[in-house]
């Protein structure tokens, strides 16, 4: 199932049910898990492995090297897990200095135009809507929901976040909660994406309260957490949170 216009390194290891369409280019050091599909027009190049089942459509370019100005040679790699969906002209570039990794989970949505770049940790069951760009060396947790935004190099966005359209994100956004703007701030808790998970009520109900101390009461973070701690069932979800909000280095986006 390789188109014979399709270019393949012999060094490539291309896995079993494997699809490859017309004017792919697939370079030396590129290892393709079991079923993929690349539709048309893909490069997949540089150190990169894909797990099984990844869906690639035209135009889309993953592991290239950085664009990153420190990049100076080495062995950089990126690393993709099963069953993702990169869609037309998504980018994923490599990581910038020698031995370290791009890593991207399982069951992500990369939707049209989006961007991942150098040093980016992404996890599972992540929707990166059309246009979404991150800059190197974000983090983002499982289940995050982006629309057409950009997130500042650095940052960490939450799991069950939701990014709103054409924000701009230059501090963390915390687990579970809506941020949206530019500048951005956190609107309330995603409850609509709490739901669709499962999150109890009780959960929710708690997520709420912490909401209100951590980013309406005007309480230094600090204080905001002290209060959580006495005032809030100290359910998972909740303890995740305040994990979150103390271990963050750039800050909250409040």
């Amino acid at each position: 199932m390789i188109h014979p216009t399709a270019i393949i390194h012999p060094g490539a290891q291309i896995g079993a049910d494997c699809r490859i369409g017309p004017y792919c280019i697939v370079g030396e050091n590129v290892v393709l898990g079991n079923g993929c599909h690349l539709h048309s027009h893909v490069v997949l190049d540089g150190h990169t492995r894909l797990g099984t089942g990844n869906e690639i459509f035209p135009f889309a370019s993953i592991g290239q090297k950085s664009q990153d100005l420190k990049w100076k040679g080495g062995v950089t790699r990126t690393e993709i897990g099963d069953h993702n969906t990169f869609r037309e002209f998504v980018t994923v570039n490599a990581a910038t200095g020698d031995g370290q990794e791009t890593r991207i989970g399982s069951h992500n949505h990369f939707l049209a135009y989006s961007h991942v770049a150098h040093d980016c940790i992404l996890g599972n069951h992540i929707i990166m809507s059309n246009c979404t760009m991150l800059a190197g060396h974000v983090q983002v947790d499982d289940h995050a929901v982006m629309s057409v935004s950009a997130v500042h190099q650095f940052c960490r966005v939450g799991r069950l976040s939701m990014i709103g359209g054409c924000s701009k994100v230059t501090q963390d956004v915390a687990p579970y909660m809506i941020v949206d703007g530019n500048p951005s701030e956190t609107r309330t808790i995603n409850k609509v994406g709490l739901e669709r998970h499962g999150v109890s009520e009780e959960a929710q109900v708690a997520l709420k309260q912490s909401y209100k101390i951590l980013f309406r009461s005007g309480l230094s973070i600090p204080n905001a957490i002290q209060r959580i701690e006495q005032e809030v069932a100290l359910l998972p979800e909740i303890k995740h949170l305040l994990d979150f909000v103390r271990s963050s280095e750039r800050g909250i986006t409040k």
